[in-house]
Protein backbone atom coordinates (compact mmCIF):
# COMPACT_ATOMS: atom_id res chain seq x y z
CA UNK A 1 0.00 0.00 0.00
CA UNK A 2 1.37 3.32 -0.82
CA UNK A 3 2.15 5.72 1.59
CA UNK A 4 -0.55 8.60 1.47
CA UNK A 5 0.38 12.06 0.88
CA UNK A 6 -2.91 13.82 2.39
CA UNK A 7 -5.05 13.13 5.41
CA UNK A 8 -8.46 14.10 6.02
CA UNK A 9 -9.67 14.97 9.55
CA UNK A 10 -12.22 16.31 11.51
CA UNK A 11 -11.52 19.12 14.14
CA UNK A 12 -13.88 20.66 16.65
CA UNK A 13 -15.38 23.80 14.92
CA UNK A 14 -17.23 25.27 18.06
CA UNK A 15 -17.90 24.24 21.44
CA UNK A 16 -21.87 23.20 21.18
CA UNK A 17 -24.70 24.77 23.49
CA UNK A 18 -26.81 21.40 23.82
CA UNK A 19 -27.20 18.59 21.32
CA UNK A 20 -24.21 18.97 18.72
CA UNK A 21 -24.77 19.61 14.92
CA UNK A 22 -23.10 19.77 11.81
CA UNK A 23 -21.87 23.02 12.57
CA UNK A 24 -19.69 21.67 15.61
CA UNK A 25 -17.54 20.11 13.18
CA UNK A 26 -15.27 21.02 10.08
CA UNK A 27 -13.00 18.82 8.05
CA UNK A 28 -9.52 19.93 6.90
CA UNK A 29 -6.71 18.14 4.72
CA UNK A 30 -3.44 17.85 6.08
CA UNK A 31 -0.61 16.91 4.35
CA UNK A 32 1.40 13.85 5.13
CA UNK A 33 4.95 13.42 4.91
CA UNK A 34 7.64 10.31 5.70
CA UNK A 35 7.66 9.27 9.12
CA UNK A 36 10.80 11.06 11.37
CA UNK A 37 13.34 8.20 12.83
CA UNK A 38 11.20 6.58 15.58
CA UNK A 39 7.50 7.44 13.63
CA UNK A 40 5.25 5.37 11.63
CA UNK A 41 2.46 6.01 9.47
CA UNK A 42 -0.54 4.26 10.10
CA UNK A 43 -3.34 3.98 7.51
CA UNK A 44 -7.01 3.89 9.90
CA UNK A 45 -9.18 1.59 9.19
CA UNK A 46 -11.44 1.41 11.91
CA UNK A 47 -12.40 4.76 14.28
CA UNK A 48 -14.41 4.95 17.39
CA UNK A 49 -17.59 7.04 18.31
CA UNK A 50 -18.30 6.77 22.15
CA UNK A 51 -20.95 8.71 24.40
CA UNK A 52 -17.71 9.96 26.28
CA UNK A 53 -16.48 12.28 23.70
CA UNK A 54 -19.65 14.44 24.31
CA UNK A 55 -17.85 16.24 27.14
CA UNK A 56 -14.82 16.71 25.55
CA UNK A 57 -16.44 18.89 22.99
CA UNK A 58 -16.78 21.51 26.49
CA UNK A 59 -14.25 23.89 27.85
CA UNK A 60 -15.40 22.16 31.99
CA UNK A 61 -13.09 20.35 34.17
CA UNK A 62 -13.74 16.68 34.62
CA UNK A 63 -11.62 13.61 34.15
CA UNK A 64 -10.16 14.14 30.64
CA UNK A 65 -9.05 16.77 29.01
CA UNK A 66 -11.66 18.62 26.36
CA UNK A 67 -10.55 19.02 22.97
CA UNK A 68 -9.36 22.46 21.89
CA UNK A 69 -11.31 24.05 19.16
CA UNK A 70 -9.52 23.73 15.84
CA UNK A 71 -7.63 20.55 16.19
CA UNK A 72 -8.02 17.31 15.17
CA UNK A 73 -10.03 15.20 17.61
CA UNK A 74 -8.76 11.72 18.83
CA UNK A 75 -9.96 8.53 20.46
CA UNK A 76 -9.75 5.18 19.77
CA UNK A 77 -8.86 3.90 16.30
CA UNK A 78 -7.00 0.81 14.58
CA UNK A 79 -5.17 0.37 11.36
CA UNK A 80 -2.28 -0.67 9.19
CA UNK A 81 1.54 0.99 9.38
CA UNK A 82 2.05 1.79 5.67
CA UNK A 83 5.56 3.26 6.85
CA UNK A 84 7.84 2.76 8.95
CA UNK A 85 11.10 4.27 10.74
CA UNK A 86 10.30 2.34 13.83
CA UNK A 87 12.08 -1.55 13.75
CA UNK A 88 9.49 -2.58 16.30
CA UNK A 89 6.34 -1.66 13.59
CA UNK A 90 7.15 -2.88 10.71
CA UNK A 91 5.04 -1.82 7.60
CA UNK A 92 2.02 -4.10 7.98
CA UNK A 93 1.56 -4.43 11.35
CA UNK A 94 -2.03 -3.64 12.46
CA UNK A 95 -2.06 -1.94 15.18
CA UNK A 96 -4.51 0.50 17.78
CA UNK A 97 -4.02 4.36 19.15
CA UNK A 98 -5.43 6.89 20.18
CA UNK A 99 -5.37 9.37 16.74
CA UNK A 100 -8.98 8.79 15.97
CA UNK A 101 -10.71 11.09 13.69
CA UNK A 102 -8.49 11.17 10.80
CA UNK A 103 -7.56 8.81 7.69
CA UNK A 104 -4.15 8.86 8.89
CA UNK A 105 -1.94 9.18 12.10
CA UNK A 106 1.62 10.14 12.19
CA UNK A 107 3.00 9.55 15.28
CA UNK A 108 6.17 7.84 17.66
CA UNK A 109 5.79 4.33 17.28
CA UNK A 110 5.42 4.08 21.41
CA UNK A 111 1.95 5.47 20.64
CA UNK A 112 0.92 2.72 18.90
CA UNK A 113 0.42 -1.26 20.19
CA UNK A 114 0.37 -4.14 17.90
CA UNK A 115 -3.21 -5.81 17.74
CA UNK A 116 -3.21 -9.43 16.82
CA UNK A 117 -5.81 -9.64 14.23
CA UNK A 118 -6.14 -13.14 12.86
CA UNK A 119 -9.54 -14.35 14.71
CA UNK A 120 -11.38 -11.18 15.15
CA UNK A 121 -12.29 -8.12 12.91
CA UNK A 122 -9.54 -5.41 14.15
CA UNK A 123 -12.92 -3.41 14.88
CA UNK A 124 -13.18 -5.83 17.93
CA UNK A 125 -10.49 -3.95 19.62
CA UNK A 126 -12.63 -0.74 19.69
CA UNK A 127 -15.36 -2.53 21.15
CA UNK A 128 -15.83 -6.06 22.78
CA UNK A 129 -11.74 -6.34 23.14
CA UNK A 130 -11.41 -2.51 24.06
CA UNK A 131 -12.36 -0.15 26.13
CA UNK A 132 -16.34 -0.97 26.07
CA UNK A 133 -15.39 -4.10 26.93
CA UNK A 134 -13.07 -3.80 29.70
CA UNK A 135 -15.82 -1.11 31.11
CA UNK A 136 -18.55 -4.06 31.29
CA UNK A 137 -15.98 -6.22 32.74
CA UNK A 138 -14.83 -4.51 35.74
CA UNK A 139 -18.11 -3.23 36.79
CA UNK A 140 -19.45 -6.55 36.88
CA UNK A 141 -16.75 -8.13 38.60
CA UNK A 142 -15.14 -5.22 40.65
CA UNK A 143 -18.16 -2.94 41.24
CA UNK A 144 -21.34 -4.55 41.32
CA UNK A 145 -19.18 -7.77 42.43
CA UNK A 146 -22.62 -9.53 40.78
CA UNK A 147 -23.05 -13.48 42.87
CA UNK A 148 -24.62 -16.29 41.54
CA UNK A 149 -28.34 -16.38 41.36
CA UNK A 150 -28.86 -12.70 41.51
CA UNK A 151 -30.87 -10.20 39.86
CA UNK A 152 -29.63 -7.43 37.28
CA UNK A 153 -30.45 -4.74 35.75
CA UNK A 154 -28.77 -2.95 32.57
CA UNK A 155 -29.96 0.22 31.26
CA UNK A 156 -28.99 0.44 27.65
CA UNK A 157 -28.19 -2.75 27.06
CA UNK A 158 -28.41 -3.06 23.65
CA UNK A 159 -25.20 -0.97 23.52
CA UNK A 160 -21.54 -1.33 22.87
CA UNK A 161 -20.70 -1.45 27.22
CA UNK A 162 -24.67 -2.48 27.95
CA UNK A 163 -24.73 -5.57 25.80
CA UNK A 164 -21.20 -6.75 27.00
CA UNK A 165 -21.62 -6.14 30.80
CA UNK A 166 -25.09 -8.60 30.32
CA UNK A 167 -23.54 -11.27 29.28
CA UNK A 168 -21.15 -11.03 31.79
CA UNK A 169 -23.35 -11.32 34.18
CA UNK A 170 -25.32 -14.21 33.02
CA UNK A 171 -21.66 -16.25 32.37
CA UNK A 172 -21.03 -14.73 36.03
CA UNK A 173 -24.15 -16.96 37.20
CA UNK A 174 -26.46 -14.28 37.34
CA UNK A 175 -30.24 -15.36 38.46
CA UNK A 176 -31.65 -13.26 35.95
CA UNK A 177 -30.42 -10.57 33.76
CA UNK A 178 -32.71 -7.60 32.59
CA UNK A 179 -32.17 -4.79 30.30
CA UNK A 180 -33.56 -1.73 28.60
CA UNK A 181 -33.32 -0.84 25.29
CA UNK A 182 -34.84 1.97 23.17
CA UNK A 183 -36.72 -0.15 20.39
CA UNK A 184 -38.21 -3.40 19.82
CA UNK A 185 -35.60 -4.85 17.79
CA UNK A 186 -33.13 -4.19 20.23
CA UNK A 187 -35.35 -5.77 23.01
CA UNK A 188 -35.31 -8.83 20.67
CA UNK A 189 -31.87 -8.40 20.55
CA UNK A 190 -31.40 -8.67 24.28
CA UNK A 191 -33.54 -12.07 24.55
CA UNK A 192 -33.22 -13.39 21.30
CA UNK A 193 -29.32 -13.38 20.97
CA UNK A 194 -27.76 -12.33 24.05
CA UNK A 195 -29.80 -14.26 26.37
CA UNK A 196 -30.81 -11.74 28.58
CA UNK A 197 -34.12 -12.86 31.35
CA UNK A 198 -36.22 -9.82 30.00
CA UNK A 199 -35.70 -6.42 27.83
CA UNK A 200 -37.86 -3.62 27.85
CA UNK A 201 -38.32 -0.88 25.87
CA UNK A 202 -38.50 2.15 27.37
CA UNK A 203 -40.67 4.30 24.95
CA UNK A 204 -43.31 2.01 25.81
CA UNK A 205 -44.25 3.32 29.37
CA UNK A 206 -42.64 4.47 32.51
CA UNK A 207 -39.00 2.95 33.38
CA UNK A 208 -40.51 2.14 37.19
CA UNK A 209 -43.71 0.12 36.21
CA UNK A 210 -41.75 -1.98 33.17
CA UNK A 211 -38.71 -2.86 35.51
CA UNK A 212 -41.29 -3.75 38.33
CA UNK A 213 -42.97 -6.42 35.96
CA UNK A 214 -39.67 -7.86 34.58
CA UNK A 215 -38.40 -7.74 38.64
CA UNK A 216 -41.04 -8.86 40.26
CA UNK A 217 -38.93 -9.29 43.01
CA UNK A 218 -36.55 -6.53 42.78
CA UNK A 219 -33.18 -6.03 41.45
CA UNK A 220 -29.67 -6.90 43.25
CA UNK A 221 -27.32 -4.83 40.55
CA UNK A 222 -27.66 -2.24 38.28
CA UNK A 223 -25.34 -1.16 35.93
CA UNK A 224 -26.24 2.18 34.87
CA UNK A 225 -25.23 3.27 31.51
CA UNK A 226 -28.26 6.18 31.26
CA UNK A 227 -29.20 7.78 34.53
CA UNK A 228 -32.40 10.11 34.68
CA UNK A 229 -35.22 7.67 34.98
CA UNK A 230 -33.59 4.57 34.53
CA UNK A 231 -31.31 5.15 37.97
CA UNK A 232 -34.55 6.59 39.70
CA UNK A 233 -36.78 3.23 38.56
CA UNK A 234 -33.50 1.01 39.95
CA UNK A 235 -33.48 2.43 43.28
CA UNK A 236 -37.16 2.04 43.57
CA UNK A 237 -36.29 -1.47 42.67
CA UNK A 238 -33.25 -2.53 44.43
CA UNK A 239 -33.31 -5.11 47.17
CA UNK A 240 -31.08 -4.38 50.54
CA UNK A 241 -27.67 -4.49 50.53
CA UNK A 242 -27.82 -3.90 46.54
CA UNK A 243 -25.09 -2.15 44.31
CA UNK A 244 -25.33 0.30 41.48
CA UNK A 245 -22.30 0.41 39.04
CA UNK A 246 -22.51 3.95 37.70
CA UNK A 247 -20.83 3.96 34.50
CA UNK A 248 -22.91 6.49 32.43
CA UNK A 249 -25.88 8.78 31.68
CA UNK A 250 -26.03 9.69 28.65
CA UNK A 251 -29.66 10.49 28.89
CA UNK A 252 -28.26 14.04 30.13
CA UNK A 253 -25.08 14.59 27.62
CA UNK A 254 -26.81 17.18 25.96
CA UNK A 255 -28.51 19.28 28.46
CA UNK A 256 -27.42 22.38 28.29
CA UNK A 257 -28.84 22.64 32.52
CA UNK A 258 -27.80 20.27 35.00
CA UNK A 259 -30.15 17.07 35.43
CA UNK A 260 -32.72 17.03 38.16
CA UNK A 261 -31.13 13.58 40.53
CA UNK A 262 -33.14 11.10 41.85
CA UNK A 263 -36.39 12.15 44.21
CA UNK A 264 -35.49 8.88 46.40
CA UNK A 265 -32.01 8.68 47.38
CA UNK A 266 -32.99 8.10 50.72
CA UNK A 267 -33.52 4.42 49.90
CA UNK A 268 -30.05 4.00 49.35
CA UNK A 269 -29.77 4.71 53.09
CA UNK A 270 -32.79 2.86 54.25
CA UNK A 271 -31.91 -0.68 51.94
CA UNK A 272 -27.89 -0.27 52.58
CA UNK A 273 -27.41 0.25 49.16
CA UNK A 274 -23.50 0.74 47.61
CA UNK A 275 -23.39 2.94 44.64
CA UNK A 276 -20.10 3.31 43.24
CA UNK A 277 -19.02 5.40 39.91
CA UNK A 278 -16.23 4.12 37.80
CA UNK A 279 -13.67 5.56 34.46
CA UNK A 280 -12.37 2.49 32.57
CA UNK A 281 -9.15 4.53 33.20
CA UNK A 282 -8.44 3.78 36.36
CA UNK A 283 -8.54 -0.14 35.60
CA UNK A 284 -6.25 0.16 32.12
CA UNK A 285 -3.82 -2.66 33.46
CA UNK A 286 -6.59 -5.07 33.67
CA UNK A 287 -6.76 -5.18 29.97
CA UNK A 288 -4.42 -7.90 29.39
CA UNK A 289 -6.21 -10.21 31.56
CA UNK A 290 -9.23 -9.25 30.52
CA UNK A 291 -8.44 -9.77 26.46
CA UNK A 292 -7.57 -13.17 27.22
CA UNK A 293 -10.79 -14.03 29.50
CA UNK A 294 -13.19 -12.39 26.52
CA UNK A 295 -10.76 -13.81 23.53
CA UNK A 296 -11.97 -17.29 25.09
CA UNK A 297 -15.53 -16.00 25.76
CA UNK A 298 -15.62 -15.08 21.60
CA UNK A 299 -14.06 -18.12 20.35
CA UNK A 300 -16.48 -20.39 22.76
CA UNK A 301 -19.48 -18.71 21.12
CA UNK A 302 -20.55 -17.56 25.19
CA UNK A 303 -19.99 -14.10 24.35
CA UNK A 304 -21.56 -12.11 21.34
CA UNK A 305 -20.72 -8.70 19.87
CA UNK A 306 -22.72 -6.73 17.05
CA UNK A 307 -21.46 -3.84 15.50
CA UNK A 308 -23.15 -1.14 13.88
CA UNK A 309 -20.54 0.58 11.09
CA UNK A 310 -21.04 3.36 9.05
CA UNK A 311 -18.66 4.40 6.14
CA UNK A 312 -16.10 7.05 5.51
CA UNK A 313 -14.49 9.67 7.31
CA UNK A 314 -17.28 12.36 6.25
CA UNK A 315 -19.86 10.02 8.22
CA UNK A 316 -18.04 10.34 10.98
CA UNK A 317 -19.84 13.02 12.61
CA UNK A 318 -23.74 11.51 11.88
CA UNK A 319 -22.37 8.29 13.31
CA UNK A 320 -21.81 10.05 16.62
CA UNK A 321 -24.62 12.06 16.16
CA UNK A 322 -26.32 8.37 16.14
CA UNK A 323 -25.51 7.19 20.04
CA UNK A 324 -28.12 9.69 20.99
CA UNK A 325 -30.52 9.08 17.96
CA UNK A 326 -30.15 5.23 19.41
CA UNK A 327 -28.92 3.85 15.74
CA UNK A 328 -26.85 1.32 17.18
CA UNK A 329 -26.81 -2.12 17.98
CA UNK A 330 -23.91 -2.71 19.62
CA UNK A 331 -20.88 -1.22 19.07
CA UNK A 332 -20.81 2.03 16.59
CA UNK A 333 -17.58 1.94 14.54
CA UNK A 334 -16.43 4.11 11.39
CA UNK A 335 -14.77 2.18 8.65
CA UNK A 336 -12.41 3.95 6.36
CA UNK A 337 -11.26 2.78 2.97
CA UNK A 338 -13.27 -0.41 2.85
CA UNK A 339 -11.91 -3.03 5.15
CA UNK A 340 -7.95 -2.33 4.47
Amino acid sequence: MPTPTVSREIHLAVRPLGSPGPDTFSRVDRPISDPAPGEVVVANTYLSVDPYMRGRMDDVPSYIPPWPVGAPLDGAAVGVVVASAAPALPVGTAVEHQLSWREVAVGPAESFAPIDVDDVSPSAYLGVLGAPGLTAWVGINDVARVERGETVFVSGAAGAVGSVAGQIARLKGAGRVIGSAGSREKVAYLRDELGFDAAFDYHDGPVDEQLAAAAPGGIDVFFDNVGGDHLEAAIGAINLHGRLALCGAISGHNDPEPTPGPSNLFDLIVRRVRAEGFLVLDHLDRMPTFRAQASRWLRDGDLIARETVVDGLDAMPDAFFGLYRGDNIGKMVVRLGGNR
